[in-house]
Parts: structure tokens; C-alpha cells; sequence
């Protein structure tokens, strides 16, 4: 899986890979992240400007079409590849969704900053618009850096085994079971019994009552949902 993100902060994109089962992932040669400055392709070549005052007034600054179309332009794109752009007023991002990306050999990321972008950079690249959340940040690396971590987890090889994303909360349209670790007792609190005599299939029966209880209690929507199909 290859990565592309448009970005005018790379550092900050740059910064997440460098740790822990990215950093892995990316020695590995399972994933590949880079990042694209639309500054370099402004034509304001002594400010690199990237941005202007919105048109009819108001606050902020606008994003401008030439420097994030070139740059877009600029990409070497892959037969199997998507765009992305981050904005609360994209489609919400969810485990479904990452698991259909995950099926790209690439992506490309747009990351907003300030008032947003102009319209005809929409028009222009039309690529899928991606919330993750109904709410507004500075910029949409942050945004990007989700997709790309959760979109990772789900290529074989990231996570070493790849069961262990088979049992992550959503995988099955409920939230993740309890876990436990050692020591047995903590503070008076012990764990479960039934994860201590060896029958896997008790376990997995124990599982699953968590999961649908504790999607029940936390997310009743979730629950309905997968009640329905079930």
C-alpha cells in the first residue's frame, strides 16, 4: 500500500510514522508514506503562497486552486488508487470503510488547513470527501493520520498476524471483548475464571456475551444494527 498525502505541515505526518507498528510497517516494506507540499508547486516563488482571501469577505483564508491541483497533477498515480479529501463534510469514516481502502494499492490524501479549499479544487480532482467525526480541526493531517493507521492495520503483515485485527471493536459490528493480563489478582479484582481452565470454546462463548452486553450498555446503536442481522 502506498500513501501520498498533500499536505503543508509534512513533518507532522512524517513525525507519526517514525514510531512503533508504522515504523514497522514501513521497514518492512508494507507500506510506503510520502508526503507532497503544495508550496513547492505555488507560483509565488519568492512567499510560496498557498492561499487568499475569500471571495464575497468573511474571515480566514481560502486555500487556491493552482498550488493543490498541481501538486495532485504532480503525483505518480497507480492503476488501483483513490483520493481522499479531509473535511467534516465528507461521508463518516468507519471500520467498512477502512476495509474497502484497504483493497487500494494507493491513496492519496488531501489535508486542509485554514478556511478550507476552494470549490474548484473539488470539481477539478473530485475526490472522495472523508469525515472523521463531526467536529472541526486546524488541519486535516491528524484526520489523514487516522485513515492511514487504520487502513495499515488491515494489510497483511502490519500487525504480524493478522487475527489481531480480526478482533478489534467494529471488525464484527460490536465493540471489543474485555482483556486481561497478568497478575490474576489486582487490587482485589481478579480475572474472569473462565479465561483460566484452557476451553477455548467457553472462551469464545464469554467473548461474545461481552462484546454484545458491552455493545448494548455503550453503543445501543451499534447493537441494534447488528441485532438486525443477526
Amino acid at each position: 500500500m502506498r500513501f501520498d498525502v498533500l499536505t503543508l505541515f509534512p513533518e507532522l505526518i512524517q513525525s507519526h510514522m517514525d514510531f512503533s507498528i508504522m515504523k514497522r510497517a514501513q521497514d518492512d516494506g508494507i507500506i510506503e508514506v510520502n508526503t507532497v507540499n503544495p508550496r513547492d508547486y505555488s507560483e509565488d516563488k519568492k512567499h510560496h503562497r498557498v492561499d487568499d482571501t475569500p471571495y464575497g469577505g468573511g474571515a480566514g483564508m481560502v486555500l487556491a486552486p493552482q498550488p493543490y491541483v498541481d501538486a495532485y497533477e504532480g503525483v505518480n498515480k497507480l492503476s488501483n488508487s483513490v483520493t481522499l479529501m479531509m473535511t467534516p463534510q465528507g461521508e463518516p469514516f468507519t471500520d467498512e470503510l477502512s476495509n474497502e481502502l484497504a483493497k487500494y494499492e494507493q491513496i492519496i490524501i488531501l489535508c486542509g488547513h485554514y478556511e478550507g479549499f476552494d470549490e474548484r479544487i473539488r470539481e477539478i480532482i473530485k475526490p472522495r470527501e472523508i469525515s472523521i467525526g463531526d467536529f472541526v480541526l486546524t488541519g486535516g493531517e491528524l484526520p489523514a493520520l487516522c485513515v492511514i493507521d487504520s487502513v495499515s492495520r488491515k494489510i497483511e503483515g502490519t500487525l504480524g498476524k493478522i487475527e489481531s485485527a480480526h478482533d478489534d471493536s467494529f471488525s464484527d459490528g460490536l465493540l471489543e471483548y474485555p482483556q486481561y493480563t497478568k497478575p490474576r489478582e489486582y487490587r482485589g479484582l481478579e480475572v474472569p475464571e473462565v479465561l483460566l481452565n484452557g476451553n477455548h470454546k467457553l472462551i469464545e462463548e464469554y467473548r461474545l456475551a461481552q462484546k454484545i452486553e458491552r455493545t448494548k450498555k455503550r453503543r445501543p446503536d451499534l447493537y441494534e444494527k447488528w441485532k438486525a442481522n443477526h
